[in-house]
């Protein structure tokens, strides 16, 4: 588990754009955190940095915005609404569902059963400070895409921390 402490909106959103090239295609990220603790925020920079020119917002009416940036399709979805996790077959998820679309999901708790499983768990938190991010790699594409970011860098068979001993950093 690697921690990092962000003092404001714009460290979350650079905090997402870092994320951005260290993602793998088919990469299914988890974002939980209250409401307002940044997660819309980490999409828009992770977006951005990818090269969309628009609005980037939260999809909480819509439930699900697909975006296609530097030949990559994101797929951010916000489940907060989400009456019934059956939902989400009325959305086209499958459609999706290509082994090549990363998706980011706020609130997947919401989903469970329909969505695919996480590869990366991101969880925001207000502090006094502003904000504590933690991410965990919850399979090998994971640990593959934490290996890659700008935080760490791990020689091939090293694991990375526990949620024991997290990597503590400041961005």
């Amino acid at each position: 588990m690697i921690e990092l402490a962000l003092a404001s909106a714009e460290a979350t959103e650079a905090m997402g754009a870092r994320l951005a090239d260290t993602l793998p295609p088919g990469c299914v990220v988890y974002l939980r955190g209250e409401l307002g603790a940044g997660k819309t925020t980490l999409v828009r920079g992770l977006v951005r940095a990818l090269g969309h020119a628009g609005p980037v917002r939260s999809p909480t009416y819509t439930l699900l915005e697909p975006y296609t940036v530097a030949g990559r399709q994101i797929v951010h979805l916000d489940l907060y609404r989400l009456a019934d996790p059956e939902e989400l077959e009325f959305l086209g998820l499958r459609d999706f569902l290509d082994g090549r679309s990363i998706f980011l999901v706020e609130w997947p708790e919401r989903g469970r059963g329909f969505l695919p499983p996480a590869d990366l768990i991101i969880e925001l938190q207000h502090t006094a400070a502003g904000r504590l991010c933690r991410l965990a790699a919850a399979s090998a594409r994971g640990e593959a895409a934490l290996r890659q970011g700008p935080w760490r860098r791990l020689p091939a068979g090293e694991t990375l921390p526990s949620e024991s001993s997290p990597i503590k950093l400041e961005l």
